[in-house]
């Protein structure tokens, strides 16, 4: 990945904006730590109402979209510093979330209770502020991302769009993420004795007790340098993989994340590592997990560094902003402290600084994990690293589910049992469905898995908050709110499959079905995976249909890419995944535009837009 630069940013944190969001602090200063009590959430009731929340100005209505926007238009600025010509040359944006545009969401699940129309049926879906921050660039951008792996969704999309440019899909990309703070989400996570009661939070250290959340977003922009250019640093390695083990915890030895933490080392010619990132949450049972696998990776005494003590856990954000905190160090020469104090869990060794020190950092590993079992790495230097070459993806057969089985038969087709099949949700149970069928084909054991869904878990959301609203924030139900992440559907199936390799959803609109196809493609191209199951999935109820998405219909599709052209009937071609101005409306919305493949699986061209102004295309071509 040697030619993949960060040459320019836009970030915005509760430590500040630019750089600023991301410093990693001042040589015999200790870190700086923005987490207070947060005044919104003491109001909803919860017991531990700490965020770190950004500047956002005062009657802002929509924090995730004014984020986005931000730091969005902040890193287009920085181009037009630095790359004055990038505005006519071909742009891509890869961005990821985990709640999205939820603080309109709830809104719009308290006007449907009381009977009222919902309102703008943009604005609550996952998608919402990626397409009105999109907008405010004016222009055309493909392709166009949006990942929903949870925690992990901003590692992620960096190692995605290093990956469209390898392809040679455009010359530019824009990727990161964003998240804001709401009642929502707080208790959710307060719900699964997530969270601190005495912050900052003391990632490592005995006595930690947990996280606190955070708001923010960063973009990073993505190019081939060409030598006349600044060139901030180089994101030299890239991996994903799905611990397979359980839906919000993660393999106690810490399997997936120490697969994706070497793979990337490998991909980066496995220099020294003088810098961690790790992902940190301070929980007890997390951060002994993470402490062995840096310890694996045969890296001699990295300094670690847990920003999401200082920050909060931005979430979707997270990932960008501590790999902009990676650059931060080895662009000012520092080895930066690790908030919070206590001495060092003996079960959780790692070297943490209780100051900033002067030092010379070349290159930094940034590790990210995520309910469903989702893990990913980064590997980011100061100098290049070694290339690989790319190849083709192939596409077998495919299946479609119109309608949920008989828990007793997905049971028998699963190994799950009917209590916890009765426990998830019908967005999970049609996606097992779907694999279920198509591994009838054969063992799908060690492949990946890309989910797409148009509007995610919106309908589950609405019954989670309905709980918060009728009987409290504190009342929140622990076993339905991880339900609520899009990326539960990927962690389910890696469970019920044995699916190891990259696992996450995406959602970027009606499209996300052809978005989730394009996405593993990509994935099998580059050789993260060798084969990947592309799950399209949509649930349909009261909140779909009174936002007014008409023709989306429940049900599911599967299929198989893989980089092995036995077996196939078509081989992926030309790809885009659009926003702007001037989209044609065409195709069934949601898993609907999978389904002309499966009925006739011969080459062809796959279409589905998403009004006003997104739309995907995939060319199939003959074997």
């Amino acid at each position: 990945m040697s030619d993949v630069a960060i040459v320019a940013i836009g970030a915005v944190s509760s430590l500040g904006e630019g750089m600023a969001a991301a410093c990693t602090g001042i040589p015999g200063e200790p870190a700086r730590v923005a987490i207070a009590r947060d005044e919104e959430l003491a109001q909803a009731g919860l017991a531990r109402p700490f965020a770190a929340r950004a500047a956002v100005p005062a009657g802002e209505d929509d924090r995730a979209t004014w984020l986005l926007r931000r730091a969005l238009l902040a890193c287009a600025e920085d181009l037009d510093r630095i790359r004055p010509g990038w505005r006519r040359e071909r742009v891509g944006l890869v961005v990821g979330t985990s709640s999205g545009g939820m603080r309109q969401a709830e809104r719009a699940f308290e006007r449907c209770a009381r009977g009222a129309a919902p309102g703008d049926a943009e604005a609550p879906t996952y998608f919402g502020p990626l397409a009105r921050a999109a907008r405010a660039l004016g222009r055309e951008l493909d392709p166009v991302v949006l990942v929903l792996g949870a925690c992990a969704s901003s590692v992620l999309s960096v190692g995605l769009g290093c990956r469209w440019l390898e392809r040679g899909a455009c010359d530019v990309v824009l990727a990161g993420g964003f998240d804001d703070v709401t009642v929502f989400v707080a208790a959710g996570f307060e719900a699964l004795r997530a969270t601190t009661a005495s912050p900052p939070p003391r990632p490592f250290r005995t006595g930690r007790d947990g996280m606190s959340l955070g708001e923010g977003a960063a973009i990073l922009a993505l190019a081939r340098p060409d030598g006349s250019r600044l060139v901030r640093a180089f994101v030299t390695g890239f991996a994903a993989a799905c611990d397979a083990v359980h839906l919000t915890a993660p393999d106690r030895e810490g399997k997936g994340l120490t697969l994706a933490a070497s793979r990337a080392l490998d991909e980066a010619g496995r220099p020294h590592v003088d810098l961690v990132s790790p992902h940190a949450t301070a929980t007890p049972f997390n951060d002994p997990v993470e402490a062995r696998v840096i310890g694996s990776l045969g890296q001699p005494g990295p300094v670690v560094h847990p920003f999401k003590a200082q920050i909060g856990h931005t979430l979707g954000a997270a990932g960008a902003l501590e790999l902009l905190a990676c650059v931060d160090a080895i662009e000012r020469g520092v080895l930066p402290a690790a908030a919070g104090s206590g001495p060092v869990d003996p079960d959780a060794t790692v070297r943490l600084l209780d100051r900033t020190l002067a030092g010379s950092p070349r290159t930094a590993l940034k590790l990210a994990a995520a309910f469903g079992g989702s893990n990913a790495a980064l590997v980011v230097s100061a100098v290049q690293g070694p290339t690989r070459p790319a190849r083709r993806a192939f596409v077998g057969k495919g299946v479609h589910v119109a309608e949920e089985p008989a828990v007793e038969e997905l049971a028998a087709s699963t190994g799950l049992s009917t209590e916890r099949l009765d426990r998830a949700d019908a967005l999970v149970r049609l996606a097992l469905a779907a694999v279920a069928a198509l591994r009838k084909s054969g063992s799908l054991e060690g492949a990946g898995i890309v989910v797409g869904s148009a509007l995610a878990t919106l309908e589950t959301n609405a019954v989670f908050a309905a709980r918060v609203r009728d009987r409290g924030a504190r009342f929140a139900e622990p076993r339905r709110f991880p339900y609520t992440s899009p990326n539960a559907v990927a962690g389910e199936c890696s469970i019920a499959f044995g699916l190891t390799g990259p696992g996450f959803a995406v959602g970027g609109g009606m499209h996300a079905g052809l978005e989730a196809l394009a996405t593993a493609a990509l994935l099998v191209e580059a050789g993260d995976a060798e084969r990947m199951v592309v799950v399209a999935v949509d649930e349909v109820g009261p909140v779909t249909r009174a936002l007014g998405w008409d023709g989306l219909r429940s049900g599911a599709v599967a299929v198989l890419v893989t980089a092995d052209a036995s077996g196939a009937v078509a081989r992926v071609g030309d790809m885009h995944i659009v926003r702007g101005p001037s989209v044609p409306r065409s195709g069934a919305p949601g898993h609907l535009a999978l389904v002309p493949f499966v009925t006739r699986p011969a080459a062809q061209v796959l279409e589905c837009s998403t009004p006003p102004d997104a739309s995907a295309r995939i060319e199939l071509e003959p074997v």
